[in-house]
C-alpha cells in the first residue's frame, strides 16, 4: 500500500516519510520483540525526543574460519566477561549490530539489549588489565575484535556533492519554495519565477559549497592520524610494525622514543611517559603518565584510581613527548578504546552531532509560522468564496486561492533567524574570537550570568613566590622571603620545593606547570636531562635527577633523584613524589597541595595550633598558598615502586610549612567585571583554589563590592543520629577578622534563608560543602544559588553540575576558563569560551587567542547585536509578507493581481537587498543594562505587528475604496492584469517601507551600514517612480 501511496502522492507521501522517519517505520513494519527486529526506531531522551531509523545488520563470522569450537559454552575471546562472547550466535556465528552516531552495538544474547563495542569493559580489575591483555592477543582473537568492532580510524568521509546537493534540495523550505513556484509559472509569472530559482540555485550552490569546505576541513584534521605506524604485539607472532587502523582493543602497543601522535586510548601498564594533551584541554603544559599498578583485587580499575584514573590513560590525539622505560622492558601500554569510542573520536562526534539547543527564539519562531499559515488558509477561503462568487472556472479558482496562501508565508522566514550569525561570526574571527558552533552566537545575546575559572583567567598564569613559612617542632618559624635574593637553605621544605612537580627537561628548556617552574626556580637547584643524568647515577631509567645549582648554599646533599610521582590531580587536590637523595638508601616521599588537604594526611602533632588563623592571615590578603609535608619511607630495596598506590605511603606525614605566592589580577580583569556589572549581568566565580583567596580576589577585581557582605556556607556530613547540617558565618573584612566570625542564625529545618537585602550579600563555599548541599538540602539550592558569588575547591564535575544547576533557574549561561580542568563545565555552559592559544579548541563552542576575559564582553555584543538582526528581519519579513497578503486581497475582491515585474521589485530588488544589508551594522560598543527579547511570542512584538497590520489594513482599504468611488475611476477590462499606478500596490509599497523596526540598544544605528543605506535610498527612489508614474 505504501508504494502505492508514493505513486498516486507523486513521491509526496515518501518525501513526509523522509522528513518523519517514525511515519515511515508505522507506516511499512510491525510492532515485533527487539530481539528479532530488522528496523529498529531510535528516539532520543532529550526535549526534542527526535527519531531515527536504522537497520539491523548481520557480521558474519564463519568467514574467518575460526577453529571449530566444541560446546555451544566454549569462548571467541579470551576476556570472558566480553560482551562479543555474549553475542555471537551458534552454531551460525553471526552477530546482530547496529551503527548510531558513528558507534557500533552489538545485540547481547544473555542481557537482551544492545551492547557498545569498541572498547574494554569497565568491569576489567587492575589485575585483569595486566593478566588478561599483559601478553597481547592471539591473531584470531584480533581477527574476530577487528570484524565486530570495526577499523581503529575515526573516519570523516567527505560528502559527495550530489548528496549534499540532494538532502538540501529535500529541505522543507526549498520543497515548499519549489511548489510555489510551479505555481507561479502556472499563472504566467516568467521573470519572477526565473529570478527566484537563480537566487535559489546560488543559495543552494553556496550552503553546498559551505558543507562541503566543513566536510573537507574535518577530514583533513582527522585523517593524518588514521595511518599512523605503530608496534604492536600478539601472543602468536611477537612486536611487529603496522598500521594504527589495525589495532583492537586488548592489544599491546610498544611506545618507542621518539614524538608521536596517539591513534587510541590506552592504558599505561609498563614506564612512564609524558604526554601534551593541549588538543583536549587547550593548554599546553605536559603531563606526567604512570602505570597503571597490578594488584589483585576485584574492584574496576577506574572505581580502584578514583577520579584519579586519567593518570593512566594516554588519549587518542595527544602527543607522546617523552618515554620513561623502566628495567622490565619498554613501555607497553593495552588499547583501551579504538575509533570514534575514543576522546577524540567522542570529540568529532560532538562536531558531527552537535547537541541541539533548546532556545526559545526558535521555537517561537515555528508557532509564529503556524500563525500565518492560519492567516494563509483563511486567506485560501477568503480567495475560494470570492472566485465562487464571480463564478469562475474551479481550475482559476484553486490556482488563485494557493497563490494567495503562499503569500502570507515569506519562504525566507527560516532564513531570517541566521542572517546576522554568519556576519557576527566574521566580525568575531577578526577579534580573534573562534567559533565551532555558530547556533550558539545568538544564545550569547540572553546571557545573563557568566561564570570565571579564577588562576589563568581573572588572574595571570605566573605565579610569584612572596614567602615561606616554614614550620619545626609545632611551630611556624620566621617567614623566608624569596623578594631578598637569599638563596634558600638545605631542609626538607627545600627538598619538598626542589622535587615534588612534575617538570621535565625538553629540548635543553624545563617545561611544566607554571606553579612547579616558579616553585623550582626559586630553590636555585638544577635539573638535568634523563639521558645525561642515568649514566652518573644508579638509579632507575625512569627517575629525574635535580641537583644544587652554583647559586645554592652549601646543600650536604649531591641530588635527589625523583623515582616516583602520583601525579597532581583536581579532585584530590595534592600531588606527591617519592624521591631518594643520591648515595643513599632511604626513600622520602615530598607532598604539596591545598593546605586542607595536605594536613588531613599529617600527624596531628606536626601541624602549628595557629595553622588556621596564620593560613586565613594570607588568604584573606589574596594569597594563594601550598603546604608542604614530608615522610621518611621504611621500604626494601626491591619494592615495586610503580605498584604503589598512594593510599599506602600517603599518611603520617609531617607538616614542613606553607609555600605563599603572589597571584596578581590581569589588568583587563577589573574593568570587565565593571562592564558586565553595569549590564546587570552576574559574575560568578568557579575555582579549585582556597576559599578564603578566592574571596579575596573576588573583592580585589570587583566581583563583590567592598560595602557587600559575604556569608561563608559549610556543610556537613550526617553522623549517626546528626543530621546533615548547615553554617552560615558572616565574613568580616579584614580589620575585624582578629574579633573572629559572626554566626547567623538559619531555620535549617524549614530549608530557609533571612529575609535580607540580596544585593549586599554574597555566599561563598567549596566543593563538599556544595555536594552536600546537593545532596541533603536540595530545595534549599536555588536560593543559595541566587547569591552564590564564590565557589571554591570545586572539582572539574562539580564545576559542570554547578553551571547545569544554574540552568535550571533559567540563567543563560557563560562559562570563560583556560580549558585545562573546565572542559566539561565549558561544554555544558550556553557559551563556553576557552582561553587558548589554538585557533580552535575542542574543548568549548567558543575559543579566544587573547587570554584575557575581554572576549566575553564582546562575545555577548555580538550575540545580541546578531539576535536583534534576526528580530529585525524576521518583524520586517512578517510584516512584508502581511502587507503583501492584505494588498493581493483587496485586488482578489475585483479579481485582480499584482503585475510580473511588481512582484519581482518587491520580493528580489527591495525585499532580499533590504534583509542582506540589515544584519551588516556593527555591534553596540556599551553592553545595554538590560538583554534584547528572546521570545517571538511575546506582547510587545505581537502589539507591534497587530497594530502595524491593522493600520495598513485600514489605509490599503480606504485607499482602495476611496479611489473607487472617484468619477474617473472605470473597472479594468483584464483582470489578470494590473498597472503600477494602482492604488493598492502604491499603499503597499508604502506600507513596506515601514516594516522594519530598529533596535539600536545592541547593534549601531542602521545608518552606520553603507550599503543598507544606499539600499534604503534606491528603494524610496523606486517607490518614488512608482508613485509618480
Amino acid at each position: 500500500m505504501c508504494i502505492a501511496g508514493y505513486i498516486f502522492s507523486c513521491g509526496a507521501l515518501l518525501l513526509l516519510f523522509y522528513w518523519k522517519p517514525a511515519w515511515d517505520v508505522w507506516a511499512n513494519c510491525i510492532p515485533c520483540n527487539l530481539q528479532e527486529a530488522d528496523v529498529i526506531l531510535l528516539r532520543t531522551t532529550d526535549e526534542f525526543q527526535k527519531y531515527t531509523r536504522k537497520k539491523v545488520t548481520w557480521i558474519d563470522l564463519s568467514k574467518l574460519n575460526l577453529s571449530v569450537r566444541d560446546t555451544s559454552d566454549s569462548l571467541f575471546i579470551a576476556d570472558k566477561d566480553s560482551v562479543i562472547n555474549r553475542a555471537i550466535m551458534k552454531p551460525e556465528l553471526k552477530v546482530r549490530s547496529i551503527q548510531v552516531q558513528k558507534i557500533w552495538y552489538i545485540w547481547d544474547l544473555s542481557m537482551k539489549q544492545f551492547q557498545k563495542v569498541g572498547s574494554l569493559d569497565d568491569s576489567n580489575s587492575c589485575y585483569d588489565i595486566h593478566d588478561k591483555f599483559g601478553t597481547g592477543l592471539t591473531r584470531e582473537e584480533q581477527n574476530i575484535r577487528r570484524l565486530v568492532c570495526g577499523p581503529n580510524a575515526i573516519e570523516v568521509e567527505i560528502r559527495p556533492i550530489w548528496k549534499l546537493l540532494f538532502k538540501e534540495i529535500l529541505n522543507p523550505f526549498y520543497v515548499f519554495q519549489t511548489f510555489t513556484l510551479t505555481l507561479w509559472l502556472s499563472q504566467g509569472y516568467v521573470e519572477y519565477s526565473v529570478a527566484i530559482i537563480i537566487l535559489s540555485v546560488i543559495s543552494i550552490g553556496l550552503t553546498v559549497y559551505d558543507l562541503r569546505q566543513q566536510s573537507v576541513k574535518l577530514h583533513d584534521l582527522v585523517e593524518e592520524h588514521n595511518k599512523v605506524q605503530v608496534t604492536a604485539c600478539t601472543k602468536d607472532e611477537g612486536c611487529k610494525k603496522l598500521e594504527s587502523h589495525y589495532l583492537v582493543p586488548g592489544d599491546i602497543l610498544v611506545l618507542e622514543g621518539k614524538k608521536h601522535s596517539l591513534p587510541c586510548d590506552a592504558i599505561l601498564i609498563d614506564g612512564g611517559c609524558i604526554v601534551d594533551e593541549g588538543m583536549l584541554t587547550g593548554e599546553s603544559i605536559p603531563v606526567t603518565k604512570t602505570p597503571l599498578p597490578h594488584m589483585e583485587n576485584t574492584k574496576s580499575w577506574k572505581t580502584h584510581s578514583a577520579e584519579d584514573y586519567r593518570r593512566h590513560v594516554l588519549f587518542c590525539g595527544t602527543e607522546v613527548i617523552q618515554t620513561k622505560p623502566t628495567g622490565k622492558g619498554p613501555v607497553r601500554a593495552v588499547v583501551l578504546q579504538t575509533g570514534f569510542n575514543t576522546a577524540k573520536g567522542d570529540l568529532v562526534r560532538s562536531i558531527l552531532y552537535p547537541k541541539p539547543m533548546n532556545f526559545k527564539l526558535y521555537r517561537d519562531a515555528f508557532k509564529f509560522i503556524i500563525i500565518l499559515t492560519l492567516i494563509g488558509v483563511l486567506g485560501l477561503i477568503y480567495t475560494v468564496c470570492v472566485y465562487v462568487q464571480h463564478k469562475k472556472p474551479v481550475a482559476e479558482t484553486v490556482a488563485m486561492a494557493l497563490l494567495l496562501f503562499t503569500v502570507s508565508v515569506p519562504p525566507a522566514i527560516p532564513a531570517a533567524l541566521t542572517t546576522g550569525i554568519v556576519y557576527a561570526q566574521k566580525r568575531l574571527k577578526n577579534k580573534k574570537i573562534f567559533c565551532i558552533s555558530p547556533q550558539r552566537i545568538n544564545i550569547c545575546g540572553q546571557i545573563n550570568l557568566v561564570c570565571f575559572d579564577k588562576t589563568g583567567t581573572l588572574t595571570e598564569d605566573g605565579l610569584d613566590l612572596w614567602g615561606l613559612i616554614p614550620s619545626e617542632g609545632s611551630r611556624f618559624q620566621n617567614v623566608y622571603s624569596f623578594a631578598s635574593g637569599t638563596p634558600l637553605p638545605w631542609g626538607l621544605p627545600c627538598g619538598a620545593m626542589a622535587s615534588c612537580h612534575s617538570l621535565i627537561v625538553l629540548d635543553e628548556k624545563i617545561q611544566g606547570d607554571p606553579l612547579d617552574r616558579k616553585m623550582f626556580e626559586c630553590t636555585c637547584w638544577e635539573m638535568e636531562d634523563s639521558s645525561t643524568a642515568h649514566s652518573k647515577a644508579a638509579v632507575p631509567d625512569t627517575s629525574v635527577i635535580v641537583k644544587p645549582g652554583p647559586n645554592t648554599r652549601n646543600a650536604p646533599v649531591d641530588g635527589i633523584a625523583i623515582l616516583h610521582q602520583f601525579p597532581f590531580s583536581s579532585g584530590l587536590q595534592r600531588m606527591s613524589v617519592i624521591t631518594q637523595q643520591l648515595g643513599k638508601d632511604q626513600y622520602d616521599l615530598y607532598m604539596k597541595g591545598a593546605p586542607e588537604m595536605v594536613t588531613s594526611f599529617c600527624r596531628p602533632e606536626t601541624v602549628p595550633i595557629d595553622f588556621v588563623k596564620e593560613l586565613k592571615v594570607y588568604t584573606t590578603q589574596g594569597f594563594r598558598v601550598i603546604a608542604l609535608a614530608h615522610r621518611a619511607l621504611n621500604m626494601g630495596k626491591d619494592v615495586e615502586l610503580d605498584n604503589l598506590e598512594r593510599e599506602e605511603v600517603e599518611s603520617d606525614l609531617t607538616f614542613l610549612g606553607l609555600l605563599i605566592m603572589e597571584n596578581r589580577l590581569k589588568a583587563e580583569t577589573k574593568p570587565v567585571l565593571e562592564e558586565l556589572s553595569t549590564a546587570r549581568i552576574r559574575s560568578v566565580m568557579i575555582t579549585g583554589d582556597n576559599l578564603q583567596t578566592a574571596v579575596t580576589v573576588a573583592k580585589n577585581s570587583g566581583m563583590i563590592s567592598k560595602t557587600s557582605k559575604v556569608i561563608l556556607i559549610e556543610a556537613s556530613e550526617p553522623e549517626g543520629p546528626t543530621p546533615a547540617s548547615i553554617t552560615w558565618q558572616l565574613m568580616e573584612d579584614s580589620k575585624q577578622m582578629a574579633a573572629g566570625i559572626t554566626d547567623t542564625c538559619v531555620n535549617i529545618e524549614e530549608r530557609t534563608i533571612p529575609e535580607r537585602e540580596s544585593n549586599n550579600y554574597h555566599f561563598a563555599l567549596n566543593g563538599k560543602s556544595y555536594q552536600i548541599i546537593v545532596k541533603h538540602f536540595k530545595s534549599l539550592l536555588p536560593k543559595i544559588l541566587v547569591n552564590g558569588t564564590v565557589f571554591a575547591r570545586m572539582s572539574p564535575g562539580q564545576k559542570s553540575s554547578l553551571i547545569e544547576e544554574f540552568q535550571k533557574l533559567n540563567y543563560y549561561v557563560g562559562m570563560c576558563g583556560d580549558g585545562a580542568n573546565d572542559c566539561g563545565a565549558l561544554k555544558m555552559a550556553h557559551a563556553g569560551i576557552s582561553l587558548s592559544e589554538q585557533e580552535a579548541s575542542v574543548a568549548s563552542p567558543f575559543t579566544s587567542q587573547v587570554p584575557n576575559i575581554e572576549c566575553v564582553p564582546e562575545l555577548i555584543r555580538e550575540g545580541r547585536a546578531a539576535l536583534v538582526a534576526s528580530f529585525a528581519v524576521f518583524k520586517y519579513l512578517t510584516l512584508y509578507g502581511l502587507t503583501q497578503f492584505i494588498g493581493t486581497a483587496l485586488l482578489y475582491w475585483q479579481l485582480q493581481i499584482f503585475g510580473n515585474y511588481q512582484y519581482l521589485m518587491q520580493d528580489v530588488v527591495i525585499t532580499l537587498l533590504v534583509c542582506l544589508t540589515m544584519s551588516l551594522t556593527q555591534a553596540y560598543p556599551k553592553l545595554a543594562p538590560y538583554r534584547p527579547p528572546g521570545q517571538l511570542i511575546s506582547p510587545p512584538l505581537l502589539l507591534s505587528v497587530i497594530l502595524h497590520t491593522g493600520i495598513t489594513a485600514i489605509m490599503l482599504v480606504c485607499g482602495f475604496l476611496l479611489v473607487k468611488q472617484q468619477p474617473w475611476y472605470s473597472e479594468m477590462a483584464n483582470h489578470r492584469e494590473s498597472h503600477s499606478g494602482n492604488p493598492s500596490i502604491l499603499t503597499t509599497y508604502f506600507q513596506s517601507c515601514c516594516s522594519p523596526s530598529l533596535e539600536f540598544a545592541f547593534s549601531s544605528s542602521l545608518l552606520t551600514s553603507m550599503l543598507y543605506t544606499r539600499e534604503c535610498s534606491f528603494s524610496a527612489l523606486q517607490r518614488s517612480g512608482e508613485f509618480t508614474s
